[in-house]
């Protein structure tokens, strides 16, 4: 009797050994992440995230934007973080007209992408990292210039310098003129990493930027309101695949916290010290989940 009853605890303990194992096995995920800093840093945050839950995590970063869609929707990757603005335009293929708000931004993008492909769009983290007007902080101090609009009165005097592609884009150079009234004695074109030396030297008055860019952590640099959103809404979200998270409905309960959870702010903050080569990115993901998230 005494050997019938430890062989069925031995097979009750490997039954038990045996399905946690097969459920610690089947909580593999990949996540993707762009080819640049924020990029991969929102993806390594929601990497800690999901491995705090459980999750055995296998990263895929440094991927040019249309590769990680193309493999979010083949299967080969489950969840990567995505922006508004991009969603609706390049992939859904639809335009946003000057002055759309970013929740309908959002909207669209959510519906579209369960729709269109079978992708879960969770919220977005509260910081849009869009097209923005950068100027001199003590000239913008000066003159009370707070908005794009209030630079409108300024632009005859000014020179404006960008980057190459931003000349050639529907929610550029021209159109935002047009938009906001602008008379720039100048525009300038210019390669992309010219712009920071050349407005702090400068040569330039006003630039685009990225409204998160690292390189604005003590630039010296205001960053003017877009106060009649002209620029389209790129708010950072999760995007997951729906047949994984209906698998993993715990994937959103992990990822929860990221609902509006930093500023444009905070981000400058967090890229420049992986720009500036203070700290690695997976040392800033888990500094940002200390700092913001607990």
């Amino acid at each position: 009797m005494k050997k019938i009853l430890s062989t069925i605890l031995l097979l009750t303990a490997l039954l038990t050994a045996f399905t946690a194992c097969s459920s610690n096995g089947d909580k593999k995920l990949t996540i993707a992440g762009k080819s640049y800093t924020e990029a991969q840093l929102t993806a390594e945050i929601m990497a800690q995230l999901l491995e705090e839950e459980g999750f055995k995590v296998e990263r895929k970063y440094d991927m040019a934007g249309a590769i990680c869609f193309e493999a979010i929707r083949k299967g080969d990757v489950d969840l990567y973080p995505e922006y508004t603005g991009g969603m609706v335009m390049a992939y859904l293929g639809q335009d946003i007209a000057p002055g759309t708000d970013a929740q309908t931004t959002f909207q669209i993008a959510k519906e579209g992408y369960e729709r269109e492909f079978d992708l879960i769009v969770l919220p977005d983290m509260g910081f849009n990292n869009t097209y923005a007007n950068a100027i001199n902080a003590d000239f913008a101090e000066a003159n009370g210039i707070v908005t794009n609009s209030d630079l409108a009165a300024f632009s005859s005097q000014l020179i404006y310098g960008g980057e190459h592609a931003f000349f050639d884009r529907m929610d550029g150079y021209f159109n935002m003129c047009e938009t906001y009234g602008y008379d720039f004695s100048k525009y300038v074109m210019m390669d992309v990493g010219l712009k920071q030396k050349s407005i702090q030297q400068g040569e330039i008055d006003v630039t685009n930027i990225y409204t998160t860019d690292g390189f604005l952590e003590g630039s010296g640099l205001r960053v003017l309101e877009d106060n009649l959103n002209f620029f389209p809404a790129y708010y950072c979200a999760p995007v997951v695949r729906k047949d994984v998270l209906e698998k993993h409905p715990e994937i959103e309960t992990a990822l929860a916290v990221l609902d509006n959870c930093a500023t444009e702010e905070n981000m400058v903050y967090y890229n420049s010290l992986v720009d500036n080569n203070k700290m690695s990115i997976p040392e800033v993901a888990t500094l940002f989940i200390q700092e913001l998230l607990k």
